[in-house]
This record gives C-alpha cells, sequence and structure tokens, in this order.
C-alpha cells in the first residue's frame, strides 16, 4: 500500500461530516480533496502533505515540519509533517484542520 491506512483512517474520521471531501491517490499517499482541492494526504511514511496559505505556510514551520520539495524546488503552501507531530488525536486534528481551512477559501474544481 502507497500510504499508511491506519492514518488515512484517522483522518477520514476527522473530516466525516464534513461537506464536498472526496480522495484521491497522489504524492505518494492518499490524498483529501475539498471540492477538488487538496486538503491533505496520508503518505506512506506515516506523515501528512498538508497544504497552507503560501503566505504562512513559513511561519508553520518546525522540527517537524518541513517545505515539500519536489524537483528539487520547495514549493510554497505545500508542508511535510513528520510522523511524531500527528501520533496523537490533537496533533493530527490540528493539521488537518488547516489543510482544510485553506482548502475550503480556494474555487472548488469541476
Amino acid at each position: 500500500m502507497a500510504y499508511d491506512p491506519e492514518l488515512a483512517d484517522r483522518i477520514r474520521e476527522l473530516l466525516s461530516g464534513a461537506e464536498g471531501i472526496t480522495e484521491k491517490r497522489m504524492f505518494g499517499g492518499l490524498a483529501f480533496l475539498v471540492h477538488g482541492n487538496m486538503a491533505v494526504a496520508a503518505r506512506s511514511q506515516g506523515g501528512l502533505l498538508v497544504r497552507v496559505d503560501p503566505a504562512e505556510g513559513e511561519k508553520l514551520l518546525g522540527e517537524d515540519v518541513r517545505p515539500m520539495v519536489m524537483r528539487g524546488r520547495e514549493m510554497p503552501g505545500w508542508l511535510e509533517v513528520d510522523p511524531g507531530a500527528v501520533r496523537d488525536r490533537r496533533g493530527l486534528e490540528r493539521w488537518v484542520t488547516s489543510g482544510l481551512s485553506y482548502a475550503r477559501g480556494l474555487p472548488a474544481k469541476a
């Protein structure tokens, strides 16, 4: 399996009842989208990929959080969150809520 299924189930639980949620395999994991925009993804290593406001992304960096790098380039607004930061419900909820909040503010994709 290309993603951590236990983590995906925990994300599903937090998103249950949220409007417009779909799932799609992407970025080597299982992404959760809001009206077609990725909010958060469960990664194979047990951590998350979270989409946030690019203007706020740098403020969220820390020991367990770094910018996503694709093809040698940092991707503004995309963060990799280590498994340790989402072990408990509170940690996971923080990042799922951040991704959900940003994705909800984006125009819906057809």
